[in-house]
């Protein structure tokens, strides 16, 4: 869905080298929001980075489906997608499932991310495939919630989250860059990241902690 090619693909591979505090840390810096709270992987320690490929759940019978939830979006995604699941915080109720897994692991898909529970938990571990949640649950979708529609604009634990917009997520958690602002979070992100590395060495220098991590820890968004 959202083709990795020409400065996309670059952004996704820089992306890829950062983690989630520095990206954070550079949304802060700009007065952003996008971090996403409560998610963590489900599957292992896994880290993903891509556009986002947006599905919105709600209730059985709230809408008529012609589906199963999911599987449309897997069919038209691939290599530098990032399937986004709008659970809406449902811990009891699973917003995807093993077989979808299998079929996203097929398409060269590079993880899941479910504002909610999810089942198959294993399942989805065996296959390597990184799924981030809200917890892990056995109990079905069948007859209880099904996709509104998908590729559309929705929420993820509050933070919005459009089509094609960067994610990243790893042991700290989720982040959503808008598209629109990805190569300014990127910059910044990327010169706080050095700035840490920076430290990081001056630690291993045997320079004291106080003297590492003072006013310039402090500062470290400035600038």
């Amino acid at each position: 869905m959202a083709t990795e090619t020409g400065v996309a693909t670059d952004h996704v591979t820089r992306l890829r080298a950062l983690d989630t505090c520095a990206v954070s840390d550079a949304l802060d810096a700009l007065g952003r929001s996008g971090a996403v709270l409560g998610l963590h992987s489900v599957t292992g320690r896994h880290r993903l980075a891509g556009r986002a490929v947006t599905i919105d759940l709600v209730e059985a019978g709230t809408v008529a489906s012609p589906r199963h939830l999911g599987t449309a979006a897997i069919d038209a995604s691939g290599p530098g997608d990032v399937l986004v699941v709008a659970h809406h915080g449902r811990p009891n109720v699973s917003g995807w499932g093993g077989v979808l897994s299998t079929g996203a692991r097929q398409a060269g898909i590079e993880g899941v991310i479910v504002d909610g529970a999810v089942r198959d938990v294993d399942e989805a571990t065996d296959l390597g495939l990184p799924v981030f949640a809200l917890t892990g649950v056995p109990v079905t979708a069948r007859g209880r919630v099904v996709e509104r529609a998908w590729n559309v604009d929705v929420e993820l634990a509050g933070v919005p989250v459009r089509p094609g917009d960067f994610v990243l997520a790893d042991g700290s958690g989720v982040v959503v860059v808008p598209a629109a602002e990805i190569e300014t979070v990127l910059v910044k992100a990327e010169a706080v990241a050095a700035k840490e590395r920076a430290m990081v060495a001056k630690v291993r220098e045997g320079l004291p902690m106080v003297e590492v991590m003072g006013a310039d820890y402090e500062n470290l968004l400035k600038g």
